[in-house]
Order: C-alpha cells, then structure tokens, then sequence
C-alpha cells in the first residue's frame, strides 16, 4: 500500500485529519500488509514508533513547560521530557525518580529531597538541587501555573544535592503533585520561549511540534534510566470522529475512542483497549440559596441555586439515579458506577455508595413539604423542582448521560434541562454557571488533591458552596498526617463521619454517575505496558510509561 497525504484524506473522508497528519505520515510508503505505520517512518527507524491520537484538549496551550500547565492541570500525567523528584508505579506507590531520599520533619512543615549527583539536562549542563527549587518557587510565581505548590513558601538549595520545601501547612498530598511536577533548568529558563523549545533531563526530547496538529517525541540518548524501548513517540490532537477515521485508515497505532462510538466501529487489524480509569462523571449539586457570590481566578461569579439548596432534594437526586442503567444504556457496559470523585482509592469511604431507590427519592421529597404537581413535578411554596444542567457540548457520552440523567430525574418528579455549551467564561459559558447551576463534569486523579479541592470551604473548586468546619477540620488532618497512610481515616471522615460529611447521607452536595472507562483502538502486534488507572482526560496519561511499550516481534 502507498500512504499519501491524498489517498489518506480520500480514505479517511475529513479534510481535517490532512493537515494531522502532514508531517510524519505523508511520507510513509510500501508497508506491507498489516505492518504499522511507524515501521516506515521518515526518519528511518523502524519498529520502535508509536503513533497515538488524544483529544484536542490535550495539546498544551502553553507547551512543554512546568511551570504553566504541562504535566499538571486537566490531564495529569508524567512530564516525559523532564525528570521529577518522585513518580508513581502502576499500583500508584511513590518510587524515586531524581530522589533517593526524602523526609518531613515531625511538625509536617519541612521536607528534605536529597537527589541524583548523576542527571544532566538535555544541553549538558549537570542538574542539581537549584534547579529543584527554581522550578518549585517559579511555579508559585506564576499566576497561571496549573500545578498547586501554594502550600510551599520557599523551596531552598542547600547543598549540590539537597533541597528543603518549607510549607505554610502540613500538606502530604504535595507528594502526589511532586510526582508530575518537571523540572527545568534554571540557567536556561526563559517563560517566553521554554514551552516551545523545552530542555529536560526526561526519557524523551521534543523533535517537533506543529501546533493543533502534532507532537513528536524522540529518546533522549543520554537519560540517567532504563533506556526507552520506543524510540519515538507521534501525538496526533484530534477530536472523536477524526480519532476513529484515523484507525479505520490504518494509520494510528492507538486512537481513542468513546463508549458512545467503540461498538459500533471495527477497524481491521485492531483490538480495544480497555484501560480502568478513576474519571469520574458527576453532577455538582449548589447547595446555598441563589443570590451569593464565590470568587475565581480574580473574577466574581454568582454563586447558590434555590432548588438545589434544599437537602432533601439532593438526597432525593441521589437515589433517583439507576447508574447500572446509565452504564449499560450510555456507555455500552464499558463503565463502573461512580459514588465520588476517589472509588476504590485507599482514602476511598464506602459510606459515599448509594442504593437507586426512586420510591425513597419521592417519600424523602414529600417528607421535606414537596407536593407533586398535576404536571408530575414537585413544587414548594411556589418553587418546582426544576433546574438546569450544564453539560459539554463536544462530549458525545456527557451529552447522553446529561438526557439520561434528566429522564430518570423526570420519573422521580424533579425537572432537568440538560444545556450543552462550551468551557467558556461568557454568560452562555458553562464557567459562568459554575457555582449557580448544577453542571456534569469530568473528574479523577490518582491522589486525593481533588477530594480536597471539591469540598474544602473555601477552594474555588467546591462547585457545591456547601461549608461545614467539622468536614474542613477533617481535611486540614488528612493533610496534617506524618505520612500519607495516617491521612486515610481522616479523608474517610471528611467524606461521612457519621455525623457531618458530604456524602448522600449527609450533605449529598454532589450525585456522581459512573466512572467512565478509556478506550482505544490499538492496533495488534503493538505491546502496551501495564497502566496505573487513568486520570480524568483521554490524554497523556496513556503513555506515561511509553518508553516501555514494544511491538511483537
């Protein structure tokens, strides 16, 4: 077969995906039948070339740079082009990466890294424990850093070697955020230009990037680790229906895929992926009267809705919903019910699980003085119980799961409009109706950071408003912890302590659906290694150990 860019387009029938794939594609020739592309790829390397496709989110507005948003944010993963402290194994434990030793002090507010004598950035200038805390402190110095280091008050070299992170408060699940937090290099720093031109001391290079299209990734012949087995890495940013012609073409080796689209399809020569995930689809439900307001980012939003502010209907909302039914209807089977924003995760409190029980959701909404109306809605004192939910209108599975969830809501008496629109922050935006409107989104990570940052009082996260000193007090201890073992009873507690928590028995400030595996079509003879389970995103998390991938030989 001969791969040009005009029998590709021809073959894939969407002028966009030429543009995509311009670069190392358009020079692919003669594979033989059922070889992958990157067999033949242009620079002459042969059978260790992945070509992958992820979501047009994922492509870093800012580039490759640490200090803006890469590695942290929306999709959290492992830097690849630069190294970090710690990392984590496929069983989410810390291993050392640039650290071989660290510890806290007994108050919790000071940690000590001793690192690598042995790791030299990409232009050969050696790494020490400056560069450590160059990174750390420009991340705190940068308003748009994505990644949270706040609690840090000064990171400070003081040896070659040793680096110290003095912190305003305990916080242990910093850990978690060192994990993917890269390192650059202080003597070649420079905001302006870094994202696009990165020097690391990760697994990998940057060779190129053609931007809204793709990235190239090579080996980095000098890293201090275990050599990559996959000498080059190609990120092609697509969106769903692009992902899936590309497989159908035959010219991806990994596309992803939604739940909404993998039965349906059959693309020759490959098999899913299934890769379990923590991305938790649920519903932030507000849970003050309308008329306040909550701050974010510099910006004052109106905050409180005045049906949602009623407990009994959130706990109602809750038990209304049938999640085995929205896993089967909407995504196929290939999801888990989701109960919060950390299932199965050793901070994980099973009191947040909530039995469908539409007959309890009417009795609890009667209970509380709701009357069912002659339109089969309820209503008290002159309000219905009808509200809206804002949803993503790019997302094919989060569209059908906002209907879903609105018909199964009807059955109970409670009224939804489900209202697609964009990540924007103008009055049609759904960040305009964060803290106002109930609104389906995509959450997870592997580390309880987001457990906090959805329920602490005063985080700009906590869509719900709800504020409760007992569920902060927990917290605080959580992160208080001398090691991040002794912090899992603490997290349990916030969650339901029997008497105060945000789970549906308490607070019930949120109705989670289901957790929402992700999906690729890969392509057969191509070896992924063992993945930690996924984060939120159907991004770089994938290929957080791609340096290990191989093709069958």
């Amino acid at each position: 077969m001969t791969c040009t860019r005009r029998t590709f387009v021809k073959a894939a029938g969407m002028g966009a995906l030429a543009a995509a794939f311009a670069g190392p594609l358009a020079a692919c020739s003669q594979n033989a039948p059922g070889t992958s592309a990157a067999a033949t790829a242009a620079n002459g390397v042969t059978d260790a070339q992945v070509i992958v496709t992820m979501t047009p989110s994922s492509e870093p507005a800012a580039g490759f740079d640490p200090l803006f948003s890469w590695g942290c944010g929306e999709h959290v993963h492992e830097p690849l082009i630069q190294s970090t402290l710690i990392t984590t194994d496929a069983d989410l434990n810390f291993v050392n990466d640039l650290a071989i030793a660290y510890e806290c002090s007994e108050d919790g507010l000071t940690w000590t890294f001793d690192i690598r004598d042995d790791v030299t950035f990409t232009d050969g200038e050696p790494l020490t424990a400056e560069d450590v805390a160059f990174t750390i402190n420009g991340i705190n110095e940068n308003d748009a850093a994505e990644a949270d280091l706040s609690m840090v008050t000064e990171a400070v070299a003081v040896s070659p070697t040793r680096v110290e992170l003095h912190l305003s408060k305990p916080f242990n699940a910093m850990l978690y955020t060192l994990a993917v937090v890269g390192i650059v290099p202080a003597h070649a720093y420079d905001a302006a230009t870094y994202g696009a031109h990165p020097i690391g001391s990760g697994r990998y290079m940057l060779e190129q990037w053609d931007r809204g299209q793709q990235v190239i990734l090579t080996a980095n012949p000098d890293y201090y680790g275990e050599a990559p087995l996959m000498q080059r890495v190609v990120v092609l940013f697509m969106e769903e229906d692009a992902s899936l012609a590309a497989a159908n073409a035959g010219q991806v080796d990994v596309a992803y895929t939604a739940a909404t689209m993998v039965d349906a399809a059959d693309p020759a020569g490959y098999e899913v992926l299934n890769c379990a995930s923590v991305d938790s689809r649920g519903i932030s439900l507000p849970a003050i009267a309308a008329g306040a307001t909550k701050e974010d980012g510099g910006e004052t939003y109106p905050a409180g809705n005045d049906v949602t502010a009623d407990l009994a209907l959130r706990r109602a909302v809750n038990l209304g919903v049938d999640r085995e039914a929205l896993i089967q209807n909407v995504l196929n089977g290939y999801g888990t019910p989701a109960y919060s924003v950390s299932d199965g995760m050793p901070w994980y409190n099973p009191a947040m699980e909530v039995q469908h029980d539409p007959d309890q959701a009417r009795a609890l909404m009667e209970a509380a003085g709701w009357a069912l109306g002659e339109d089969g809605i309820y209503a008290k004192d002159g309000l219905r119980a009808a509200f809206s939910c804002y949803y993503s209108a790019s997302d094919s599975v989060r569209q059908a799961l906002a209907h879903a969830f609105a018909k199964q809501m009807r059955a109970i008496g409670i009224e939804v409009e489900p209202v697609g629109s964009g990540w924007t922050r103008d009055a049609s935006g759904i960040y305009a109706h964060q803290y106002a409107d109930p609104v389906l989104w995509g959450w997870g990570a592997n580390s309880p950071v987001e457990l906090y940052s959805l329920h602490y009082g005063p985080s700009s996260g906590n869509y719900a408003c709800y504020e409760n000193e007992t569920v902060d007090a927990h917290l605080d201890a959580a992160l208080a912890a001398t090691t991040v073992d002794a912090s899992y009873p603490e997290w349990q507690a916030a969650q339901w302590d029997g008497e105060n928590g945000f789970a549906p028995e308490g607070a019930a400030t949120w109705v989670w659906l289901c957790n929402v595996d992700h999906l690729y079509f890969k392509r057969s003879g191509l070896v992924v290694a063992q993945q930690k389970p996924h984060p939120h995103g159907h991004g770089w998390s994938l290929v957080n150990n791609v340096d290990r991938w191989h093709w069958d030989s």
